[in-house]
């Protein structure tokens, strides 16, 4: 059923979809960033898929100190931090595939988006517990020229890790970094939620997340 998106073509789906320049000032990053829709393309574009509950489209732990890591290294002027808005419910984890039809299509446009209206940008992507399942099932049937624009990506406390062997599929395993942390029990195929999983101790593995997503933006002509 989540294929239907793709009998549109590419380019009808996102002709209503393209970065909006404005003057608007970008800034460190909140529980909210719409930078890529209100700035347009940036040297950097990174697109964050939040957990479940959390408030804003960025979350205010991870996805947060994840963009502001990027925009440390880059500076913050030449990074476009972009959260993927959708209902973060916790019934939603239980969508085949771990998340809401909606979620996944709006990530896929967002990357298909940056993919072709911004061809001198560089694209990363990341996602936290259901926002890790949504990273994977709309990384996996995206079109392979947008997977090939995508320099990077990183789940933390994935939802997905086992049940799709340690890998985003179709995607490149040099360019994914799972991050599970021991005793999370949603990495091994559970829906119980230990201490592990909780914002607190993720956070702890932003910098090797940050790390990562630098080596590969770095390594990317």
């Amino acid at each position: 059923m989540l294929l239907l998106v793709f009998f549109v073509p590419w380019i009808a789906i996102l002709a209503s979809a393209a970065p909006v320049a404005s003057e608007k000032r970008q800034t460190w990053t909140g529980m909210w960033s719409e930078e890529f829709s209100y700035t347009g393309c940036k040297p950097v574009i990174f697109i964050w898929a939040r957990q479940t509950s959390a408030p804003g489209n960025m979350g205010v732990s991870v996805g947060p100190a994840l963009s502001n890591g990027l925009k440390t290294y880059f500076g913050a002027q030449n990074v476009a931090s972009q959260g993927v808005d959708y209902l973060a419910l916790v019934e939603t984890n239980f969508y085949p595939g771990g998340g809401p039809p909606y979620g996944i299509y709006e990530m896929q446009v967002l990357l298909a988006s940056a993919s072709i209206y911004c061809p001198q940008s560089k694209i990363v992507a990341a996602g936290y517990s259901q926002g890790a399942a949504i990273t994977h099932r709309a990384v996996e049937s995206l079109p392979q020229y947008v997977k090939d624009r995508i320099a990077g990506i990183v789940t933390l406390g994935d939802t997905q890790a086992l049940q799709d062997g340690g890998r985003i599929k179709g995607y490149p395993l040099e360019k994914t970094l799972i991050i599970c942390n021991p005793g999370d029990l949603v990495c091994v195929g559970t829906a119980y939620i230990a201490p592990t999983h909780f914002p607190s101790y993720y956070l702890q593995r932003v910098p090797e997340a940050v790390s990562f997503l630098v080596g590969r933006l770095l390594l990317t002509p």
